[in-house]
């Protein structure tokens, strides 16, 4: 999965990444409550204008990305100088209000999201197969604290198309991926896109636990 995900970047087959912020996270985020200043997790986060818009609204953003192409091509489109740095395994590297980790979000562990108080993820569930979906979920939940929320952002695929990624994930499976953790609440259904037959899901998730 992870040299399919590097190649896409390397070769420009990136019809994932859209040219605009997602209209769902405009629509729903001021719902969640989340208090000007907390810091975001974004996984899997590619170069996606949702982070500079979670920015722009007073939120620290923490992206985390594989592809070195996607930070870079981020980086580039931004606006402000770029200060670097290592820590652990990760390159990383900030600019503004977002600061971009560029690894394994397997190997970002509590240590460094202690700071972390919400989450948004439009593509990263989405993009893991099956098999990894169910270690996503859990350790999605080691890195939100008890009482933090976030937005989820799923799709479905057409009867029968079981291709990907992106992965068709359905309500079930959600709900049988986080909540044991998280509660949830299901926010829409978007109409199927044009061309492809996805049909995005919304969901608003809050960490289990007493609230600190």
């Amino acid at each position: 999965m992870d040299n399919e995900w590097l190649a896409r970047w390397r070769q420009g087959r990136i019809g994932f990444h859209r040219s605009e912020v997602h209209p769902a996270l405009v629509r729903h985020w001021p719902s969640l409550g989340v208090k000007a200043g907390t810091k975001v997790l974004v996984p899997l986060c590619g170069k996606s204008l949702d982070m500079r818009w979670l920015a722009r609204h007073d939120h620290p953003v923490l992206g985390i990305e594989l592809a070195g192409e996607a930070i870079e091509q981020f980086l580039a489109e931004g606006v402000g100088e770029v200060s670097r740095y290592h820590h652990d395994s990760f390159a990383v590297s900030r600019q503004g209000n977002v600061e971009l980790w560029q690894g394994d979000f397997f190997h970002f562990h509590i240590e460094a999201a202690a700071e972390i108080g919400a989450f948004y993820d439009r593509a990263a569930l989405i993009a893991l197969p099956e098999a990894t979906r169910q270690r996503y979920a859990f350790h999605l939940a080691q890195l939100i604290p008890p009482g933090a929320g976030g937005l989820l952002i799923t799709l479905r695929r057409a009867p029968g198309d079981d291709a990907g990624p992106p992965y068709g994930v359905e309500a079930a499976e959600v709900r049988e991926l986080f909540e044991p953790n998280f509660a949830l609440s299901h926010l829409e259904d978007g109409a199927p896109e044009p061309g492809s037959g996805f049909r995005e899901s919304v969901w608003a998730l809050t960490r289990r636990g007493p609230k600190v």
